[in-house]
Order: structure tokens, then C-alpha cells, then sequence
């Protein structure tokens, strides 16, 4: 398929991949927010056999060259846990997605976008929903708002042109997903005070730290609260027991047993909140490489952390404690045990709690309780093929 002297290909070679994972580099060279990723990670995110996604998903990746030059990339992909979703919980039969997309300007990003489309029509696909790079648990949304500071760990940022490129597709918003911004080092207003000192009082309730010496059985407790918790949200897809632990050994290196809290009502586990020092602190100025002394400075970093930043990526309460006074007690009595860590042992400033549904009524409700600020909004978009 080619547009004048615009080429699109199917990612088919060693050297195409090379090409796929440094395109960044030069779309972004002039952008100081944006945060170069460990290209052996991104090595890893697309590869079969590195990433427990593909034993329920299958992608294919393409290429823009023009004059020979790769000016675009995007991927085209179907997670088959998410197709057995319900359709009004926003994946569901007949939807597949893009993502990872880059483009140097609009006709390649039409020319992607269509390519994508095409392999997901050709796979019998009816609508196509994103950009998602590659699972919902990974980098779902493009940015809207917020361009002017860096996206925190595990978060994506693009150029603000990409949102005319995808709408000018036919694309229909569908989903919002919000960061919040928040300043730790004030006190939570007097009222958000008296409800975790009450909650402290409390004989039915303990907020733990999480043991890091039973590593796997405390991820099982976290993820049986977070199928539970997030189970009835859009777009949710459960995770498998191989992700769990692809992505626990991808986080065992910044997991900090101050930073993530377990709620018991009663000894039953019923809530968590997952909290992760800033790594794009650490990682920006080695500009995608840990090499030659890059690996080193990390594990400096690592064995003691300071950060100006926490990201807040996960937190769950078990759905039938969702509508009551308790969930948001139990929430608020977490977010002050990691405040006070996030500041006494790693010297944070901030954080930034996400990302947020804009329909998630009781998350957006405590972040606005604790005063903080929306920084952040991501776009999913969807189309019918």
C-alpha cells in the first residue's frame, strides 16, 4: 500500500524491529517532556515468547517509510480474554486495537491507521478500539492534556497532533482515563483527618505492609482483589496468573514494602493501594540504554531510592464494600501510611495518583477529598469497521 511516496509495511525482519523500537527517538528529539523507554523493554513488550500477552493475543506491527526514511510505526492487535468480555463493558466480541503508534505527520498517521484496520478487518474484527500499547494493564489512551511534564513510570506521552490524526480516521471518543496531581507535604484537610484517625481506633481493621519475603502469595491476595475490585469497570480484562508473575518480576526491583498497603476488615484482605518511586527519575538521562554504565547507576538508584515523585498506578477496594463509607475510610487510611513513608524515607514532593476512569465515581471523588488536581487525560477512541 503506498501514498505517493509513503510506504507501509508489515514489520518482517531483525532490522524492522530495530526500526520499530528507535522511531521514538526521532519523532521525539526535540521534545524535552518526553521520557526515552529501555529499548530492551519495548524489545520485550512486542516479542512473543518474552510477553505472557501473546499466549492470549496476536499483533502485527507496521512501518511508514518515505524516501526510505521510517516516519511512523503502529501496531494492530487482538487480546482474545478481552473478546470474551461483556461488549457494554467496552471490549467484547468483534474488538480488536491499535496501539504504539507514531507518526511524523498526517498523511503517514492516516496511512497507519488505515493499515491497522485493514489486518484487523482481515482477521474478521467489527470495531477497533484505542490506541491501547498493547494491554489495557499496560499503556491504554492517548494524551489529550497535560503535554507540558513528563509522564511518570509506566505512563505514555505523544505529540499533541496525533489527537486530529486519529479523530480525522472516523474515531469517536469513548473513554477518558485522568491522572491526578498531588502535593504530599501538606497535611490532608481536618475532616479527611478525623476519618483515617477514626479508622485507627478500629479493632475490625488493619492496613499492613506488604511482606516482600511472600512475594507471591501477597500478589495473589493483591490480584484477587483487583479482579474482584475492577471487575465491573470498562474495559477490564483479567489478568492471567502468567502476567501476574511477568509483571511481578518486572516490578520486584521497585516494589518497596512502605509504598504498597494492604487493608484487612476483619483478617479478610479487602483493599490495596500499590505505590511506585518515579523510575523515569532514574532511567530518562540513560536515554534507552543501560549500557555501558547505565545498568550500573540504576542499581545505585535502586538500592535506596530519593524521588521527587510517586505514581499511584493501582488501588482497589472488593466490590461490595464499594458503595459504602468503608471504602473510602480504608482509602484514605492507606493513602496517609504511603504519604507520610513517601516522604520520611524517599524524600517525594508529589504525587500522582492514576490513571482515573472519568466515570470511576468514588476514585475521583477521594482524589478531589485530598485535594488533588487533574494533570493528565488520556483518550481511547473507538471505530466501527
Amino acid at each position: 500500500m503506498a501514498h505517493s511516496e509513503l510506504v507501509i509495511t508489515p514489520v518482517a525482519s531483525k532490522e524492522d524491529r530495530k526500526a520499530f523500537v528507535d522511531l521514538p527517538w526521532h519523532i521525539y528529539a526535540d521534545d524535552p517532556h518526553w521520557v526515552p523507554p529501555l529499548k530492551n523493554e519495548v524489545r520485550a513488550l512486542i516479542t512473543p515468547g518474552k510477553n505472557p500477552f501473546f499466549s492470549h493475543a496476536e499483533a502485527q506491527y507496521f512501518l511508514a517509510r518515505r524516501n526510505g526514511q521510517v516516519v511512523g510505526r503502529v501496531s494492530a492487535h487482538i487480546d482474545h480474554i478481552a473478546l470474551s468480555q461483556p461488549a457494554e463493558q467496552g471490549m467484547g466480541p468483534g474488538t480488536g486495537n491499535f496501539g504504539l503508534f507514531e507518526a511524523e505527520d498526517a498523511e503517514t498517521g492516516a496511512a497507519l491507521i488505515e493499515a491497522a484496520e485493514n489486518w484487523l478487518r482481515s482477521k474478521g474484527m467489527s470495531r477497533v478500539l484505542g490506541p491501547i500499547s498493547l494491554s489495557i494493564w499496560e499503556e491504554p489512551g492517548l494524551l489529550i492534556d497535560g503535554f507540558d511534564h513528563p509522564p511518570t513510570v509506566m505512563m505514555g506521552h505523544a505529540k499533541p497532533s496525533y489527537q486530529p490524526m486519529i479523530e480525522g480516521a472516523g474515531y469517536r471518543p469513548v473513554k477518558q482515563l485522568k491522572t491526578y496531581d498531588l502535593g504530599i507535604t501538606t497535611p490532608f484537610p481536618p475532616l479527611i483527618q478525623r476519618i483515617i484517625a477514626s479508622g485507627e481506633k478500629s479493632d475490625r481493621i488493619r492496613i499492613r505492609k506488604v511482606d516482600k519475603s511472600r512475594f507471591d502469595t501477597e500478589a495473589a491476595i493483591i490480584l484477587g482483589i483487583l479482579n474482584d475490585a475492577w471487575g465491573r469497570n470498562w474495559g477490564f480484562v483479567p489478568i492471567t496468573d502468567e502476567e501476574v508473575a511477568h509483571f511481578g518480576k518486572q516490578l520486584k526491583p521497585i516494589v518497596f514494602e512502605d509504598l504498597i498497603m494492604i487493608a484487612e476488615l476483619d483478617d479478610e484482605p479487602v483493599a490495596f493501594m500499590m505505590t511506585l518511586p518515579d523510575l523515569n527519575e532514574a532511567t530518562a538521562p540513560l536515554n534507552g540504554s543501560l549500557f555501558p554504565f547505565g545498568w550500573a547507576k540504576l542499581l545505585w538508584w535502586l538500592r535506596k531510592p530519593k524521588v521527587r515523585t510517586m505514581r499511584v498506578p493501582l488501588m482497589g477496594v472488593v466490590q461490595r464494600l464499594q458503595s459504602s463509607r468503608l471504602a473510602s475510610q480504608l482509602a484514605f487510611m492507606m493513602i496517609e501510611r504511603i504519604r507520610l513513608a513517601a516522604i520520611s524515607r524517599y524524600g517525594a514532593t508529589r504525587s500522582e495518583i492514576g490513571w482515573v476512569l472519568d466515570d470511576n465515581q468514588g476514585m475521583n471523588a477521594i482524589a478531589d477529598a485530598i485535594g488533588s488536581k487533574v494533570n493528565k487525560v488520556y483518550q481511547i477512541y473507538e471505530k466501527d469497521l
